[in-house]
């Protein structure tokens, strides 16, 4: 249905973002909706709750396909593989109320101007904005453009120039006024959620229907103690659930309302300067920042001062960073893409905390506001917690398969037994009850405990160890875990970097190396001015806060830090700059101190920062740190030692963490905010390396070394130097003594050259002249011989990784197939590298710094059916899941489906095993020679001979006050079914290699000897009250004998074909050679290409592109996610 589209009735929200939509439009037609009214009252109110489980059905039922510019409803469709579908009404924005009290018209400039979205947006001559609510993110349609599109953010393709033009001055009241009615207020409101809605919501579960359905079908059927213990667990249930949500709900509610309701200072365009209410707030606002500790209630765009930020709001990391205002560029391009720089390091983000703002000059620190509300980074953040996208793991669909093959089988247990008391002559109202009550117990009243508490458990246990999930969904596929991504720094070697020594360098080379641990004091130079002064710390609270690094490599130097005074006068430095001055320890110094002036931040995507500072009545200049291969690139080629590749070489390859230093001088004419960063960053003298020390965690070897003999793969992606990888790699066991490393270099197209790849094979002692500034491992040119898979390991750059994945994408996943060290990688190209490997269909983690027989339970009793699903199903459900999981991994994983075949062959072999036992026990019982049909109680004759018994003419006669379940066939088949879900559950409850022994679980151990116990007293005790509340009768102590028999029987079989067949791996093994199965996953394809071709790797080759590229595409990719 709605396959036919009009034209204009289609378009993509949010296109090519995370959550882009597919959106529909329809109108509302009076006779649909009159007829659906109709149907929902005859129907009872089964059409609206159908409707409520299938927004798309009530849409396609109520309304009529239209044009998304007519549309007064839209249907929304999700474009991921969940295709979720949900429905909104198109609402109105007026400004007939600004036009009364602020006179605008639409001939007025600020409403024909159609350069922004929110003028586009107004309809004229009417003044009225069409838009719809997502998510809490409002679209407005675009008038010129005909689509809807989001609101609440400056647009994207604002160059620097158009935003300080447009925005620098401030916004005029008639502008904000007009924002503020389409753009909506700038909060993050998440309301408490009623509780009734809560209620109903849970309420309107499919399961809680149908358990209403079956309680309701129970009470006809005077099942009245089963039906209200059913209720009770359902209502326990729903309490639980709805309080858990409503604790959630208030909790979320605390954490952001404090950031609604803030004073800030706005510049409007006429009236200058005000303070008004953070709800306020509109795309464009100027905001004046001043003083300390602000809270951020929206992000904003730094355009005038800098500032230090908390960001741990963000990124759980409480590091202070700095910001820096957006220069104003001729450029036309959008102020994101007009540097290679992190575009990032000039926004404020909402939620966190600016701790300094300083401004330039004898100015104010400005900011323009770039979004409000659920826009900003953290209503995303509080957005992603909202509506989290839902999972589809196979094994919970196998989940909800297994449940539809219950009905499946209920509805054949239905038609059957429909067609016995049809035959029967059972009145036609007794014959619907029976055929109902079959479809009621396809679904355990159990079953959901059972679906929870194991992941709750689960929880619990990561709790105890200080691990947290945000995603419990997970939890339950963490073993099918088959490749785990490190981050080295802080993950793999310990988080704090000590200095270990510094190299420094003259125009005859390196000299001697500089320790630390000599105890002897740093000499002074410009190497020691770079070391104190190139840096992000900030004074704060008189102690000095900031990167872990940069405040070792300051305390090395023995300088204090202290803020500008009265005694230090430099023309044109700002009140409050950061100074640094050697302390009377150091001795003898060329400088007083260093005013810092300005910061070029560090990020991960340049691999440098800069500082330019003043000396105390000296000279004006500019330090620079970073990556030492990046840093050599910006200095002048004869202040680079003609050793500094083998110099580098010789520290990282013993693992150190090198940095490297350099300066120049500048003009002292030109104020140090007017210069460009291009400039400052040129022609600098190489004065240095810093070596920093950064050891192995004690664990990280046990740890790896378990991975691997687990076959989990392990691989290091870092932004760090490669050939420190490379060595950190070799340290920790993730490559092996006598594996190789390769080295993949892959280089752009320069010029009429295409873009290139080349494989050399890394060598740990031999040192080669330099070739290129980019390439500094040691190479061996002798090819080595080809052994089995694993033999060798791919090592490359965040720089290489992208060439690959723009020009050798055919290349790709057989790099990736042995690829073990990712060096130099931004965030960006992490995330991409993960998404690569998810796509071979690895499982993929990443560690750095989230039933009851219907045939047989159709005969039973209502305290049969009470003592079954509660005293035995429902407490076995909640204690077998106690069990704890394995300390020490094994080299294969769980069944990752349902439906794996030793799965299936094992409850297929129980079901057949017990229904075995259940046909031998009702056929036997009927050929004992004390059967008769009439006889209800052989115990009050247990003296007397049984042959007796059934030939005296005293055998009591058929007692009135039984229930009409009480039969020796119903006797003896509870007996055996409640016994074997008992006897089930000790033989599924899995112990290893994957969870502990069962005996370890004793909550569990200890409720199935508890419930053997009571089964056993119940079958032998003769007590009359007791064998009526169970419609039971009582039988000679013989069969009792022959009904354990039967059970110990079963137990003995079910456990030998658990042990012999379903847990023995090598017999699966050789049937899956036999069959010539092999696995379809993406990698495992790869592996058996790549080991059959002998031709790889292709060592000391190079390699160029076509031009053109050859993408890799896999066809039948799903996410990993998708093949659970």
């Amino acid at each position: 249905m709605g396959d036919h589209l009009e034209k204009g009735q289609h378009a993509l929200l949010n296109e090519g973002d995370e959550n882009e939509m597919e959106i529909f439009g329809y109108q509302t037609q009076g006779c649909r909706k009159a007829l659906c009214l109709v149907g929902s009252i005859f129907s009872l109110g089964i059409l609206p709750l159908v409707f409520y489980w299938r927004p798309a059905w009530h849409v396609w039922a109520n309304c009529v396909p239209c044009s998304l510019q007519e549309a007064d409803v839209v249907l929304l469709k999700t474009t991921d593989e969940f295709k979720t579908y949900s429905w909104k009404k198109v609402m109105w924005i007026s400004l007939s109320a600004l036009s009364r009290t602020s006179g605008l018209t639409p001939d007025h400039p600020l409403i024909t101007d159609e350069e922004y979205i929110i003028n586009r947006a107004i309809r004229k001559p009417d003044l009225k904005v069409r838009y719809i609510k997502v998510q809490k993110i409002r679209y407005v349609w675009n008038n010129l453009e005909g689509q809807f599109q989001k609101i609440g953010s400056l647009e994207d393709w604002l160059s620097s120039a158009k935003i300080h033009q447009k925005f620098g001055l401030g916004l005029t009241s008639e502008e904000q006024e007009i924002r503020r009615l389409i753009c909506g207020p700038n909060a993050i409101d998440v309301e408490v959620t009623p509780i009734w809605k809560l209620l109903i919501k849970e309420v309107l579960n499919p399961f809680y229907i149908f358990q209403l359905f079956s309680v309701c079908l129970w009470f006809s059927e005077d099942y009245k103690e089963y039906a209200l213990a059913i209720i009770l667990m359902s209502v326990i249930s729903i309490a639980l659930t709805v309080y858990d949500l409503r604790q959630q709900s208030v909790k979320l509610h605390h954490l952001v309302e404090s950031h609604n309701s803030i004073t800030v200072s706005v510049c409007e365009r006429k009236a200058g300067a005000q303070d008004l209410e953070s709800r306020l707030l509109v795309p464009g606002d100027l905001l004046i920042l001043t003083g300390s500790r602000v809270q951020m209630p929206c992000d904003a765009i730094l355009i005038d001062g800098s500032c230090v930020v908390d960001e741990g709001m963000l990124t759980g990391e409480s590091i202070p960073v700095t910001k820096t205002p957006l220069s104003q560029m001729a450029s036309s391009a959008p102020w994101k893409m007009q540097t290679e720089a992190d575009p990032r390091r000039h926004v404020l983000f909402c939620g966190t905390e600016v701790i300094q703002a300083r401004a330039a000059g004898s100015g104010t620190v400005r900011a323009v506001v770039l979004q409000t509300g659920f826009n900003t980074a953290k209503g995303d953040l509080v957005r992603s917690i909202l509506y989290p996208k839902p999972m589809n793991f196979k094994l919970y669909r196998d989940a909800i398969r297994f449940l539809l093959c219950l009905v499946g089988t209920a509805a054949i247990g239905m038609i059957y037994t429909l067609c016995v008391y049809v035959l029967s002559g059972e009145p036609p109202e007794e014959v619907v009850r029976k055929a109902l009550d079959v479809i009621t117990i396809a679904v355990p009243p159990a079953l959901p405990a059972a679906l929870t508490t194991g992941i709750i458990y689960a929880q619990r246990r990561l709790k105890r160890k200080g691990i947290f999930c945000i995603s419990p969904q997970r939890i339950n596929v963490c073993g099918q875990l088959n490749l785990v991504c490190f981050d080295k720094t802080g993950t793999l070697t310990r988080g704090g970097l000590d200095p270990w020594g510094v190299v420094p360098c003259d125009q005859n080379g390196f000299q001697a190396v500089h320790s630390f641990a000599s105890g002897k004091a740093l000499p002074q130079g410009p190497l020691c001015a770079a070391m104190a002064s190139c840096h992000s710390l900030i004074l704060l609270d008189g102690t000095i806060q900031g990167d872990p690094m940069d405040l070792k490599m300051f305390e090395a130097t023995k300088w204090e830090m202290t803020i500008s005074g009265d005694d230090f006068h430099i023309k044109g430095m700002l009140a409050h700059t950061v100074v640094v001055r050697p302390t009377d320890s150091v001795g003898q110094v060329p400088v007083e101190g260093l005013a810092i002036l300005r910061q070029f931040p560090f990020s991960s995507a340049l691999q440098r920062m800069t500082v330019i500072v003043q000396e105390m009545q000296g000279d004006r200049l500019a330090f620079m740190k970073g990556a030492p291969e990046r840093v050599a690139s910006f200095c002048q080629p004869d202040t680079v030692p003609s050793s500094f590749i083998s110099e580098l070489q010789m520290y990282t390859t013993q693992g150190f963490r090198v940095i490297a230093l350099a300066y120049k001088k500048l003009e002292s004419d030109c104020p140090a905010t007017a210069l460009m960063r291009e400039k400052v960053e040129s022609d600098l003298i190489f004065l240095g390396l810093l070596i920093l020390e950064n050891r192995l965690k004690e664990e990280t070897k046990p740890v790896l070394e378990e991975l691997i003999s687990a076959r989990i793969r392990t691989v290091m992606i870092t932004g760090d130097n490669l050939q420190t990888a490379i060595t950190v790699a070799r340290k920790s066991g993730m490559v092996s003594e006598g594996q190789k490393v390769i080295l993949v270099e892959a280089n752009e197209a320069t010029g009429s050259s295409s873009a290139s790849v080349s494989w050399k094979l890394v060598e740990d002692k031999k040192h080669i002249p330099l070739e290129n500034q980019d390439n500094y491992i040691n190479i061996r040119e002798e090819v080595p011989d080809h052994g089995r898979e694993g033999s060798y390991h791919f090592a490359l750059s965040g720089k290489s990784f992208h060439v690959l994945s723009q020009h050798f994408s055919s290349l790709l996943p057989k790099i990736l197939m042995n690829g073990t060290i990712f060096a130099r990688m931004s965030p960006g190209q992490k995330s991409s590298l993960v998404e690569e490997f998810q796509k071979l269909d690895y499982f993929v983690g990443m560690c750095g710094d989230g039933a009851n027989d219907c045939g047989e339970t159709n005969s039973l009793s209502n305290y049969q059916f009470l003592f079954q699903d509660l005293a035995i199903t429902t407490l076995i459900g909640v204690t077998m899941n106690l069990n704890g999981a394995n300390p020490k991994l094994v080299p294969f994983r769980p069944a990752g489906r349902l439906i794996s075949p030793p799965l299936l062959l094992s409850v297929i072999i129980n079901i057949l095993l017990s229904l075995a036992m259940h046909v031998v026990g009702f056929v036997l019982v009927q050929k004992q020679p004390w059967y008769l049909m009439e006889l209800h109680s052989v115990c009050t004759m247990r003296n007397e001979n049984i042959s007796a018994i059934i030939t005296s003419p005293n055998v009591p006669e058929k007692n009135r006050s039984h229930s009409p379940f009480s039969s020796f066939e119903n006797t003896t088949i509870w007996f055996l079914g409640t016994i074997n879900c008992i006897i089930v559950a000790l033989v599924f409850s899995k112990g290893k290699p994957f969870r502990q022994p069962t005996y370890t679980n004793y909550i569990f151990v200890l409720v199935l000897i508890l419930q053997m116990g009571v089964c056993l007293f119940i079958l032998f005790a003769d007590i009359p009250e007791l064998h009526r509340r169970l419609d039971l009768l009582c039988t000679p102590v013989l069969w009792r004998v022959y009904i354990l028999i039967m059970i110990s029987s079963n137990f003995v079989v079910s456990f030998a074909v658990e042990e012999t067949i379903i847990e023995n791996r090598a017999l699966w093994l050789a049937v899956k050679r036999c069959f010539g199965y092999q696995s379809k996953s993406q990698y495992r394809i790869w592996q058996r290409n790549l080991a059959n071709d002998s031709n790889w790797p292709p060592l000391n080759q190079t390699s160029c592109s076509d031009m053109q590229g050859v993408s890799y595409s896999n066809p039948v990719f799903e996410s990993n996610e998708e093949q659970l």
